[in-house]
């Protein structure tokens, strides 16, 4: 409790954040539909936003080195502010996308202060319990923030003035907190191809997470605003999505440390497959609504599971690097996700939006499936723990994870090793390095 206490302006930071960033996630999108624009450049703007957000976890740590936390925060949220009010004056075009980028930056950056600030106030022993109130609190106020869209929908500029004032509200118990600044925060590192090495399962699970769920934010609201033509009904639509992955995160989570990670992936990307395809055929609110829910809970649990598995096979000291390569490849994917589906829908109808979203995610099941055992498995016995997470962070968020602390007797042997082989002790894998560090995915 005194762990909680001593963060107690940071929660109330996050809250009022991430719903405003919740609600202005949903917001944007409806507004660019409103304008007219099409699914392509609405897609585009969602590809520009998730590459933002990759961009501001590559260049914040040095920002914060420059200047400081609480300085960083506000001219991030400053930024935030200001680009974000000059979409309610625009009506799209290259202007959208940019901006769109700057809000993706500005928002993973905030991320990184905040996150930096929980790890540094934390005692070591309570970085767990921590980081799943922070993550409870992330998926709580980004569903609470979507209700808000409905209390704003008399004037066209009242929803850009509530995530205004829920953005605005979190400066202020940062700026106000007597707690002490922290270090400067360390550059975010990261490896794709030793991610690839390590687990391909885990790369596939991380760019298939982000692609399907990028897609899903950046299209699902224009996706259900033309099918039901009720802007009203669209935050419960993705409000229910959210609640769907809270609520089966843990369970799924509980089993994955049960059962070969592989599978459990595999059994994520067909769920996947089979809710976006009932969700292109749905059509009634009441069935939307439980299938979005449904989506929502296999969707939103890849991230996790995936991060899950990459701890299972990552040496000693490789967690937050893996991590962090983890984080970033379901930016990419989501980037890459928004872009290609924006296209299907502009060419093909906004009913292939979730065709093309199921079939996506038959193909990384499929992947994931055919890996063969001895290169992919993991002793159920030896897996890491799961802990629940979600991909709305910054890479410094990893610092918390218990399992970035995680090291053995063995594991420290190994770098003794002659003949530069080893055995993971919990992975069971036998790794196979050579001169260049590389090793036999796991």
């Amino acid at each position: 409790m005194g762990s909680l206490r001593s963060v107690s302006s940071l929660l109330l930071t996050t809250a009022f954040l991430l719903a405003g960033h919740g609600l202005h996630m949903t917001l944007l999108p409806l507004r660019a539909a409103e304008l007219g624009m099409s699914t392509l450049l609405v897609g585009l703007s969602g590809s520009a936003y998730f590459a933002g957000f990759l961009t501001g976890a590559l260049v914040t740590p040095r920002v914060i080195a420059n200047v400081g936390h609480i300085r960083s925060f506000t001219a991030l949220l400053a930024t935030f502010l200001s680009s974000f009010l000059v979409l309610s004056l625009c009506d799209g075009g290259v202007l959208w996308i940019v901006i769109r980028f700057v809000l993706g930056a500005a928002m993973c950056g905030a991320y990184t202060v905040i996150e930096s600030w929980l790890t540094e106030q934390t005692d070591p022993a309570a970085h767990g319990r921590v980081l799943s109130v922070y993550t409870v609190i992330v998926l709580t106020a980004m569903a609470l923030g979507q209700y808000l869209l409905n209390l704003t929908d008399s004037n066209p500029l009242h929803p850009f003035i509530m995530v205004s004032l829920m953005v605005g509200c979190a400066i202020i118990p940062v700026s106000l907190t007597r707690s002490p600044t922290p270090a400067p925060v360390p550059a975010t590192r990261f490896s794709f191809s030793k991610l690839y090495r390590r687990s391909h399962t885990a790369f596939a699970g991380a760019l298939g997470s982000g692609l399907i769920m990028g897609s899903f934010w950046s299209l699902g609201a224009v996706y259900i605003l033309a099918l039901t033509g009720d802007p009203a009904f669209v935050p419960w639509f993705i409000a229910a999505n959210i609640v769907g992955g809270a609520l089966a995160q843990y369970p799924i989570g509980l089993a994955s440390d049960r059962v070969d990670r592989r599978y459990v992936l595999t059994l994520l990307c067909i769920g996947c497959a089979a809710t976006a395809l009932a969700l292109s055929r749905a059509t009634d609110p009441v069935t939307l609504l439980w299938c979005s829910a449904a989506f929502g809970a296999a969707g939103n649990s890849l991230y996790a599971v995936s991060l899950a598995k990459a701890a299972d096979n990552s040496k000693r000291d490789e967690f937050v690097m893996l991590g962090s390569s983890v984080l970033l490849l379901n930016a990419l994917g989501a980037a890459g996700g928004a872009l290609v589906f924006g296209f299907a829908m502009r060419w093909l109808g906004n009913e292939a939006l979730f065709i093309a979203v199921g079939c996506a995610s038959l193909l990384f099941g499929l992947f994931i499936a055919i890996q063969p055992r001895g290169r992919t498995a993991v002793a159920t016995a030896e897996q890491s723990e799961f802990v629940g997470t979600t991909s709305a962070m910054a890479p410094i968020a990893l610092q918390q994870d218990p399992r970035s602390v995680e090291t053995t007797a063995a594991e420290g042997a190994e770098d003794q090793s002659p003949d530069n082989s080893a055995q993971n002790p919990r992975s069971g894998c036998t790794m196979a390095l050579d001169t260049s560090e590389k090793m036999t995915a796991c």
